[in-house]
């Protein structure tokens, strides 16, 4: 059996339209309108399939084929949001080639012995809110009610707000916490986000284990006053010293972490920001990711030693506030060898490897088997306009996962015959 690329593609033409920015990348915030968009789109295909479909009081979408089947799911999916001008593939990938296999499955009339169930995991990216994999730490009973509340947008609206705005019952989001036996294994698929595959002209990873992150906002306060009037020995300038922390943690990433350690500042954010004027405040976030929590901590540890000692020099008042994480996490044994005993069976390229992007499925870890195949991104680009996955890389990764899914979840030939 093999996807049918064509109709995926067709998938794609009609999803990447819903875009807030047209020809400026893909911008679909969850519980916008282009995700509302997005989401009937897709809840029209799976009712074509006579899917089983449940959105939880976050937006996760669950569809199952095979209701019928008393036993444990194999879940295969990911999430539909972007950032802001994004690209077309990441996420989006991962939910259509699964509703693809699930086509294939039903026309094929394979016989199945576990329910295959799409997940498409709400608020992935942190876009509204700053907190990465909102849905899939709800999903997971990491995040309840009380945190949605507390979690908020630029403009200070929580998500709790934000979701029930929606159409969302958001007030109930314990009750569609997953439990234990409910999935036998979750698989995602996900572009690569790096060159690696790409440079090691490989069309296939199998990734072994996730970065875990921790997200930090700093908050430095001075005193505004007149750009050409204040001596230098008189000011009190937060974005001098936001400038010397983030220096500092740079130099700390590369010269003192481990090899596998990286710290980025994307977002800055100065008031009044204007040319010919001290800054009152800047605020700025600081976002650190690594395999290994020895790494993440050492960052941590760095940073908030650099923002009390530029406070206590520069004479400003300082705030560091830990507003997202997770932790660095294996995948499954039992999955990752079933992808590469697939992979080698049926001749791909691969290679084993770390993914430095955190995902949906490392918040699965804690309550089935997880893996990850990735396939790759073209000079490495993602959240980004230039973003491309060559259609012969999407066919080959959603082939094999289709090919591990035969393996984890058709009935043998035997089994088929006793059952009759």
């Amino acid at each position: 059996m093999n996807i049918n690329l064509k109709r995926m593609l067709n998938d794609f033409s009609t999803i990447v339209s819903f875009t807030r920015t047209p020809n400026n990348g893909c911008t679909r915030f969850s519980y916008s309108y282009e995700d509302r968009q997005t989401r009937e789109y897709l809840i029209s295909q799976m009712k074509d399939l006579d899917l089983s479909i449940k959105v939880d009081a976050v937006g996760n979408i669950r569809a199952k084929y095979g209701m019928e089947i008393k036993k444990t799911s194999i879940m295969i999916g990911s999430h539909i949001d972007t950032v802001e001008n994004g690209g077309k593939y990441d996420g989006l990938s991962g939910v259509l080639v699964a509703l693809e296999i699930i086509r294939v499955l039903k026309e094929e009339q394979v016989a199945i012995s576990h329910p295959i169930e799409l997940i498409i995991f709400a608020e992935e990216e942190g876009s509204n809110f700053g907190v990465t994999m909102l849905g899939s730490k709800v999903l997971t009973g990491k995040y309840g009610t009380a945190d949605l509340k507390r979690i908020k947008n630029g403009e200070g609206v929580s998500a709790y707000d934000i979701a029930k705005s929606f159409g969302l019952s958001v007030d109930h989001v314990e009750k569609d916490v997953l439990e234990n036996e409910e999935v036998d294994a979750m698989i995602e698929l996900h572009i690569e986000q790096g060159a690696v595959l790409e440079t090691q002209n490989k069309s296939v990873g199998i990734v072994q284990a996730i970065a875990g992150m921790k997200t930090f906002k700093i908050n430095l306060e001075g005193d505004s006053n007149h750009a050409g009037t204040t001596p230098m020995d008189l000011r009190q300038d937060p974005m001098a010293g936001a400038a010397t922390i983030i220096s500092h943690i740079r130099q700390v990433a590369k010269t003192q972490a481990l090899p596998t350690t990286v710290a980025t500042v994307g977002k800055i954010i100065c008031q009044p920001n204007m040319p010919n004027v001290i800054p009152q405040r800047v605020e700025f976030f600081v976002d650190v990711r690594d395999v290994d929590s020895e790494g993440i901590d050492l960052i941590a540890n760095a940073l908030t030693e650099k923002v009390n000692a530029v406070t206590t020099e520069d004479n400003l008042q300082g705030k560091i506030e830990l507003i997202g994480e997770s932790n660095p996490v294996k995948l499954s044994s039992r999955i990752t060898h079933a992808i590469e005993e697939t992979a080698s069976e049926y001749g791909y390229n691969y290679m084993r490897m770390n993914s430095g992007a955190v995902h949906d499925a490392a918040m699965m870890t804690d309550l089935t088997d997880v893996g990850m195949i990735f396939i790759p991104s073209m000079e490495g680009k993602s959240h980004s306009p230039d973003e491309y996955t060559r259609q012969e890389d999407i066919k080959s990764g959603g082939d094999l996962l289709l090919q591990v899914i035969e393996k984890l979840a058709v009935k043998t030939k035997e089994t088929n015959q006793t059952s009759r």
